[in-house]
């Protein structure tokens, strides 16, 4: 080969790798304090794609991922997990996960923030976060800092102290307290608060409902939440740093946020340009069943049915009667029923139902003879229902639980009972209806047909955004200039107080002067003279 042939051969060869990727990888810093295990599955999912891809990685997280062996490009920076069952414990009467369906929306709120708080004043204490706080010639060392969306705010100090832009990601989807980080305002007449059961169709009870929650919630994170957090800056890094940012300041920074969310498990609602949707995201079923539960949903030539209440919600935690009924109504079934129960010794076991403490749970939504799916109605549940199109018998707990499933009521692709009140002949009429009726299959399939169908896949999708935020040196052109706006000026209070002033004052200025005018012009008595 002529050597103008291997030159050229040379340089297609760098413009290809160019191309792919190959060599240009980023470093990111990624911050996620918050000890909740089923919110690492989408933050699991993109650590893993961003190393793959060849970008250098270093992950604060509770869980490890070393047993994956992802390499040199990957550092992992383990904290402890925070027990932030004493916070539940100490607000609500709640003994386990299943307790917590009796705790009001407010109280569920106090709850969330209360962890978060703590847990974030938790990871700010471990040496491990202290030593990158500390360290010396931050600048430079990262391009990007990757944190959750979920009650840790405090983990954007590492942004401002390295000088990099920040992406943040949601697990629960949309929240109507984004309005102020994205400077949009969400219509709360048909945007209902993220943790009530209620569509954007709602009656006028269910909007004066989620418009307390919603303002109590804004109330809540402007004279409380804020300022505690702010408070955990000072004691944790005062000693270091000198003029610390606020929360609000540091959210100012925030470039773009990675929604949890994708239609049609999202009604259509006001969006900015650096709220991209990646609902959706984890869901990657490319590994074989284990051998024992292949073959049980091989040959469950009537179907199956799968239960699994999430990481969360322990199905050992029911009264022993409620699990009773639960088996007596499986073993009237034709179909097979795999659950996972965290008790791998349940007596009484009828032939057809299979339990593990844990099973693959996308692998077996994918298998074709899965034909309902029992959940608690959590959204990583949710969103893997819907993309393989297995219909949903929910019993939802709390939080969003209860929003997820009333969507896919509302969809006709779901149904819900009461893990309490639930009644053997209740749950059989339940069970059937979803087996035997098509409609819920038949609409399953059309929401999973306009969940799958994107420009790109959600990976795809986070990735681009993540690389362009890089690329553009935090891409401050997709954020609105209405997060920089102090609350009275967002809301327009300013404009809405001298359009009263200018009605009021003149008709206040009449009325004052009116008196007087029928005074002057009253004709004066005179006074009889003796």
């Amino acid at each position: 080969m002529q050597p103008k042939s291997v030159l050229k051969v040379l340089l297609l060869g760098l413009v290809a790798l160019q191309n792919m990727g190959i060599g240009a990888g980023y470093r990111i810093l990624a911050a996620f304090f918050f000890p909740g295990k089923s919110h690492f599955m989408i933050t699991d999912a993109i650590i893993r794609e961003l190393v793959h891809r060849g970008h250098e990685v270093t992950f604060i997280t509770p869980f490890s991922l070393t047993k994956e062996n992802l390499g040199a490009n990957y550092t992992e920076v383990l904290i402890p997990q925070y027990n932030i069952w004493g916070e539940i414990m100490d607000l609500t009467s709640a003994k386990s996960a299943l307790d917590m369906t009796d705790i009001s929306t407010i109280t569920f709120l106090r709850v969330a923030y209360r962890m978060g708080l703590s847990s974030t004043n938790f990871a700010f204490e471990q040496k491990e976060v202290q030593s990158l706080i500390t360290a010396k010639d931050k600048v430079g060392k990262y391009d990007l800092l990757l944190a959750e969306q979920f009650f840790n705010e405090g983990a954007l100090i590492l942004g401002h102290l390295y000088q990099i832009p920040i992406i943040t990601v949601t697990t629960f989807g949309y929240s109507n307290y984004l309005s102020s980080l994205t400077g949009i305002i969400n219509p709360w007449s048909y945007v209902a608060h993220g943790w009530k059961p209620y569509t954007n169709r709602m009656s006028l009870m269910e909007r004066i409902d989620s418009v307390f929650c919603s303002f109590t919630e804004e109330i809540m994170r402007y004279f409380w939440y804020y300022p505690t957090q702010n408070q955990i800056l000072q004691t944790q890094l005062s000693r270091q740093f000198k003029d610390l940012p606020t929360i609000k300041q540091l959210e100012r920074n925030i470039s773009v946020i990675l929604l949890n969310s994708y239609m049609p498990l999202e009604a259509p609602r006001p969006s900015a340009f650096n709220m991209i949707p990646v609902g959706g995201l984890h869901i990657k079923s490319d590994k074989p069943l284990p051998t024992n539960i292949k073959r049980f949903l091989d040959e469950a030539k009537d179907g199956a049915i799968y239960f699994s209440l999430g990481s969360q919600v322990r199905s050992a935690d029911f009264p022993p009667e409620k699990i009773q009924m639960f088996l007596g109504v499986f073993s009237s079934l034709k179909q097979r029923v795999l659950w996972k129960f965290e008790d791998d010794k349940l007596p009484n076991l009828p032939p057809n139902v299979m339990v593990q403490k844990w099973m693959p749970q996308t692998d077996i939504l994918n298998h074709p003879n899965v034909k309902v799916f029992i959940s608690h109605g959590g959204l990583f549940g949710t969103q893997e229902a819907v993309h393989y199109g297995v219909p949903v018998l929910g019993m939802p707990i709390y939080a969003d639980q209860y929003l997820n499933i009333k969507k896919g009521e509302a969809a006709g692709y779901a149904l819900s009972v009461s893990y309490r009140t639930v009644t053997e002949k209740e749950l059989r009429y339940s069970l059937t209806e979803l087996l035997e009726n098509p409609k819920y299959r038949d609409n399953m399939k059309r929401a999973s047909l306009i969940f799958r169908d994107r420009p790109m896949s959600a990976m795809d999708t986070a990735i681009y955004w993540i690389d362009y935020v890089v690329k553009h040196r935090g891409a401050p052109h997709l954020v609105s200039e209405g997060v920089n706006l102090p609350w009275y000026k967002f809301y327009l209070l300013d404009i809405v107080g001298i359009a009263l002033a200018l009605i009021l004052l003149p008709i206040l200025g009449l009325l004052l002067l009116c008196p007087s005018f029928r005074s002057a012009k009253k004709p004066k008595t005179k006074s009889k003279q003796n």
